[in-house]
């Protein structure tokens, strides 16, 4: 028996690692009630980010997050008012002095702080008030550390329809591989019903309005994920991404709407290859989103997959550099290859289980061998000592990097607003901090704030009740030939 929490507009328990939560209503409502459920998890939040915004940024917490939010919050405040009111509304529900709007705010922007960072002196420079307020801390530009070699790089993914499905319907997989020391926190599957727009349920970490790791799925159909573009170095100050794609969850009627909000005020930040289905149509797009150059597919018969390049020319050019789209030493030309071969393989026969092997898989396309490592598709950073690539700007020898989870979820389960989750490691292998820490000693400053990460379970999550659904059923015959449609605005 669940030990579920109630609270006006919202509830919660906890299940095979994950932290499961409901929230409703309008946005001071849904996020009174969301920040009461997740309070007691934000302390450790705090603590790490405390000792990440300096060992990463060389930034205190404290006048990060006042800068970020000095920074953003006026954008926010005018294009997406909704959003805010949400979030001043989690920093009341928590109810700590500790944890301040300017925090909870600025762990909303978290995805965006790598693609801004550099960027800080001219922005500050720009504003007298910023100016006054930070110029002495970022007097002369910004070299080395968190600005150097483009954006950084996580996360696998596909989607399939049409004749390489079992049923000829959506399969989407992801998977998150990223730093322990903060992505530890993305165990929460949200459920939010909200007063307007759709409803949908989204893996995320606590106290974030938009799933960050960028998983979804909504009440009128669609399938949300994506990986993003690694060494993408451009950023202008425009609307971030955390509003862009948390608006158009919540309020997209069509593939076309998604496309229209994600290029709304892009700033570039946290550019990814979005991958969505539209169930209800049987479409799936990709939607590679740089700065300046966007390019759109879409299909009735196929798949896209998401190893962290982009295809588009123009995007992995001009806009990024180091990308890795054909080296197989570097985990996206490795996974490049890799989800290529397995499509291939279970071609007419994905199903969300097949989608779950495929997130597990540990064949590593450079040795030809089974190897989990930093070029899987279930990657382990931890156990890969990087003698065939190793650069300052790159994950290290051993770093306590890879993946997190695993999300596949399909037509049949969109129709319950759900999804099938592992949280760990995609394959289900455990992490122990204290045994990594003695055997890895040069993290060992990290020990203090990661934690274990046990065997568990996929489990499936659904925001609506029906009983007996199947994820899947063979289909008597295949549709021949397929669609595709490009445009390059």
């Amino acid at each position: 028996m669940k030990n579920i929490i109630h609270v006006p507009n919202g509830s919660r328990y906890e299940e095979n690692g994950w932290v499961r939560i409901n929230i409703k209503g309008t946005p001071s409502q849904r996020g009174f009630a969301y920040g009461q459920l997740i309070k007691d998890l934000m302390p450790d939040i705090i603590k790490a980010m405390d000792f990440v915004m300096m060992d990463d940024y060389g930034v205190a917490l404290d006048v990060m997050k006042n800068l970020i939010y000095d920074i953003f919050s006026p954008i926010v405040t005018n294009n997406y008012p909704e959003l805010m009111e949400e979030i001043q509304s989690i920093t009341k529900g928590i109810g700590k002095r500790d944890i301040d709007l300017q925090f909870v705010f600025f762990w909303n922007c978290y995805y965006s702080l790598g693609y801004v960072f550099g960027k800080l002196p001219e922005i500050i420079k720009s504003d007298p008030e910023l100016s006054n307020k930070y110029g002495d801390i970022f007097p002369s530009g910004i070299s080395g550390g968190a600005s150097e070699g483009g954006a950084g790089d996580k996360c696998s993914a596909f989607i399939a329809v049409g004749n390489w499905t079992e049923d000829g319907k959506i399969v989407c997989a992801h998977n998150t591989f990223d730093n322990f020391i903060d992505s530890q926190f993305v165990n929460v599957m949200l459920c939010v019903k909200p007063e307007k727009g759709n409803s949908f349920i989204m893996q995320c970490a606590p106290g974030q309005v938009s799933s960050g790791t960028d998983y979804y799925v909504t009440s009128n159909g669609f399938i949300v994920t994506e990986t993003t573009i690694g060494g993408f170095n451009q950023f202008k100050l425009l609307n971030p991404v955390f509003c862009r794609i948390r608006n158009a969850v919540q309020y997209s009627k069509s593939l076309d709407d998604f496309v229209k909000f994600l290029e709304d005020g892009n700033s570039g930040d946290y550019a990814n290859s979005w991958l969505i289905g539209d169930t209800r149509n049987n479409e799936i797009m990709r939607i590679e989103l740089g700065l300046n150059f966007v390019n759109v597919e879409r299909k009735k018969n196929g798949y896209f997959i998401g190893f962290n390049a982009p295809y588009d020319g123009r995007i992995r050019n001009l806009e990024c550099s180091n990308t890795g789209f054909n080296d197989i030493r570097r985990h996206q030309g490795a996974r490049k290859v890799r989800l290529e071969q397995l499509m291939k393989e279970h071609k007419g026969k994905i199903t969300v289980e097949i989608g779950q092997e495929i997130l597990g898989d540990h064949y590593d396309v450079y040795l030809n061998k089974v190897n989990p490592c930093s070029r899987t598709c279930c990657s382990h950073y931890d156990l890969d000592q990087r003698e065939y690539m190793s650069q300052s700007d790159r994950p290290l020898p051993y770093q306590p990097r890879g993946a997190l989870d695993g999300i596949v979820s399909s037509t049949a389960l969109a129709k319950r607003m759900g999804l099938s989750a592992r949280w760990g490691s995609s394959c289900g292998l455990p992490f122990h901090a204290k045994e990594f820490f003695e055997r890895n000693i040069q993290w060992k400053h990290q020990e203090p704030y990661v934690i274990d990460r046990p065997y568990q379970p996929w489990t499936t999550f659904a925001c609506v009740k029906r009983k007996n659904i199947k994820t899947g059923k063979r289909r008597t015959s295949k549709r021949k030939g397929k669609q595709t449609r490009k445009t390059n605005p």
